[in-house]
């Protein structure tokens, strides 16, 4: 009888990132997750996601914290597990394309300040846009992943996945993550796509999906039997829903098979205890709504990922339109197809969706295009799977030049000129980037420093006065 072989599944934790993202706004704070650092680090995971994505913002905009003060308590604290970060390629964690020169300096001070695998990846799988940051993360020897932003349409075949995968490991990705944003790949369509990736590429593999579906767990089965080497997870009481499927769950789905991870339950318990209260917490307040814990099969309908889904409901609520809300649905698809079919994944899909809101309103199609609708349109954003519909482009754009470079090329070097901008402001190398990223948010939180720091001196003094102990 032929032995089995062993090839155990690795687990990248998303707790700290993915999932209070996914669930709860991305408000976890830092506070909040350091007291379970010690534990976690003991788990044996493959890597623990724990900073870029939406964190960077959220942290500065809603929580008045320093993220790279966060990236190093983390590191300081996780001495025997990687650390990854998500990175939105030439968009870096902004909503604009950046100069190389920034990008490049991100992706230094992101490895100086401990991360070790970068997951990068463009909203329109434009490997253009990716390959300053994947050389810049080689250059600090970090692990560069890329993300093949995972979706449904003509353009994208099997051929199209191995193609876009050969090309990725070609421009020099140490591994290959298949992003599945909005839940829609289903399980034995897991085990073709991960078997033809396979033939495709000698590197890793890694699953990404969200539970918004409610397939996430049966497609991480059946990706693993056909060879995917690592599954994406969250502790249980930050699962499901439009977060990762439950680590526990996973864990115990492989044991005692040839993919057993080799994870300890009672550890995980232990986490899990640890951050059910944080979960109870946000639910009584109203920050975890349970809508976002439960199936909606309507993704894969209409393939608008669960964040997307609950920005569709907001704006539309602000115009008093809800009950337009089936026809701003079936207008998202028609939208997606205008601008080349391109991956619903940030920022394209908040693009796509203000852009359907607007065309069912306005009861004239593209009566009225957002800026950024025009600028995916001129190719700001970067090449689509498909060509734009030139209807629909020259109604919004009209005689307008189009550009076919990589749009990072037209933007000149502007560190230096970022850094003038907000002299005053600097205390740490990093400041410059967080101002690069988001000037209005980054000057709040540096005012807000700044005067924190006043109310620590002028305790310090009075206490050296013997005005009063601390």
């Amino acid at each position: 009888m032929a032995e089995i072989v062993k090839k155990p599944v690795k687990i990248t934790e998303t707790v700290l990132r993915d999932a209070h993202q996914s669930l709860i706004a991305t408000r976890m704070t830092t506070e909040q997750m350091l007291p379970i650092v010690d534990k976690m680090d003991k788990v044996g995971y493959h890597a623990v996601e724990c900073w870029g994505g939406a964190t960077f913002d959220a942290s500065l905009r809603f929580l008045h914290e320093d993220p790279w003060d966060r990236l190093r308590k983390f590191r300081d604290g996780f001495k025997n597990t990687k650390l990854q970060m998500l990175f939105r390629g030439q968009n870096i964690l902004g909503y604009r394309p950046y100069a190389d020169d920034v990008v490049e300096y991100f992706v230094q001070k992101s490895a100086a300040n401990g991360i070790d695998i970068i997951r990068i990846f463009d909203c329109m799988n434009d490997i253009r846009n990716l390959q300053t940051a994947v050389t810049a993360a080689n250059k600090e020897k970090a692990h560069a992943q890329v993300a093949m932003s995972y979706t449904l349409g003509d353009a994208y075949t099997r051929d199209y996945w191995m193609d876009l995968a050969k090309r990725i490991e070609d421009m020099g990705a140490n591994s290959i993550c298949v992003k599945d944003m909005a839940g829609l790949l289903v399980p034995y369509e897991a085990t073709e796509l991960v078997t033809a990736l396979k033939e495709a590429v000698s590197i890793p593999i890694e699953m990404h999906t969200h539970y918004t579906s409610g397939v996430g767990g049966m497609t991480y089965l059946k990706s693993v039997e056909a060879g995917a080497d690592i599954i994406d997870t969250a502790m249980s009481p930050f699962a499901m829903g439009t977060s990762q499927p439950a680590t526990e769950v996973m864990v115990e789905t492989f044991k005692g098979t040839p993919y057993d991870t080799g994870l300890d339950q009672n550890l995980l318990a232990e986490i899990a205890d640890y951050f059910r209260p944080i979960r109870d917490e946000a639910l009584e307040s109203g920050l975890l709504n349970p809508k976002n814990m439960g199936v909606n099969i309507k993704t894969l309908l209409y393939q608008v990922p669960g964040g997307m889904l609950s920005n569709l409901t907001n704006q539309l609520k602000e115009q008093g339109a809800e009950d337009k809300f089936y026809e701003v649905l079936e207008e998202v698809p028609r939208v997606r197809k205008d601008l080349g079919e391109c991956p619903l994944v940030t920022p394209s899909s908040q693009i796509v969706g203000t852009q359907a809101v607007f065309n069912v309103l306005m009861g004239e199609r593209y009566k009225m295009a957002t800026k950024e609708t025009k600028d995916v349109l001129s190719g700001k954003y970067g090449a689509t799977a498909k060509p734009f519909n030139p209807e629909v482009q020259k109604k919004v754009i009209g005689d307008a030049e189009v550009i076919t470079c990589r749009p990072a090329d037209l933007i000149p070097n502007e560190l230096d000129t970022l850094r003038k901008e907000c002299e005053q402001w600097i205390q740490q190398d990093e400041d410059v980037l967080t101002y690069a990223l988001f000037p209005q948010v980054a000057v709040d939180y540096f005012k807000y420093r700044q005067a924190q720091q006043t109310k620590v001196d002028a305790k310090v003094a009075d206490t050296e006065d013997g005005a009063y102990p601390v």
